[in-house]
C-alpha cells in the first residue's frame, strides 16, 4: 500500500486551536493485519490469533493488540509532521477492537505553547474510532513545529 504524500509542514504560526489534523481512515483489521502485527512486535499472545484461546478467555473472537491501535495513532501523526517533531506520545486504550472493525484516526490542536527550552510546541488530541464512532484510544501528543 502507497502512503499518501504528506503536505508541507505545518508551521507555528499558522496553526490555531481547534485546527483539525487529516483524517487517516484504516482498512478493515483482518486476521492477516494481526498474524503479521505479532511477528512485527514480537506480541505472539494468543488472544490475538486464536480463536479457540479467545473464546477460553470469553471473548466472541480474537481481539487486535492495543499497540497496533496506539500505532496507527502514531500513523495519524506522521502523516502530518516528520517524526522528529514528535516530543511525547501517550494514548489511553479506552475498547478492544476486533476483527473486521474500520479504524479512522482523528486529531486536533488542543493548545499551543512555548516549552522551556524555547520551542514553540502544540499539543495534539487523538482519537482512533470505529466504523460506529466508537472510541477505541484517545491520546494527545506533544509536537514542535517550525
Amino acid at each position: 500500500m502507497t502512503e499518501p504524500a504528506r503536505a508541507a509542514i505545518p508551521s507555528y504560526d499558522g496553526i490555531a486551536d481547534g485546527d483539525e489534523l487529516p483524517t487517516l481512515p484504516l482498512p478493515a483489521i483482518t486476521r492477516q493485519t494481526l498474524a503479521v502485527y505479532c511477528g512485527a512486535s514480537g506480541d505472539h499472545n494468543p488472544v490475538h490469533v486464536d480463536i479457540d484461546f479467545a473464546r477460553a478467555a470469553g471473548l466472541d473472537d480474537v481481539i487486535a493488540h492495543g499497540m497496533l491501535v496506539m500505532a496507527y495513532a502514531g500513523r495519524g501523526l506522521t502523516q502530518w509532521v516528520p517524526q522528529a517533531l514528535i516530543r511525547s506520545f501517550d494514548t489511553r486504550f479506552l475498547a478492544v477492537t476486533r476483527v473486521g472493525d474500520r479504524l479512522t484516526v482523528r486529531g486536533r490542536v488542543v493548545e499551543k505553547f512555548v516549552d522551556p527550552d524555547g520551542a514553540r510546541c502544540v499539543r495534539v488530541a487523538l482519537t482512533v474510532s470505529d466504523q460506529g464512532g466508537q472510541d477505541k484510544t484517545s491520546g494527545i501528543a506533544v509536537i514542535a513545529l517550525p
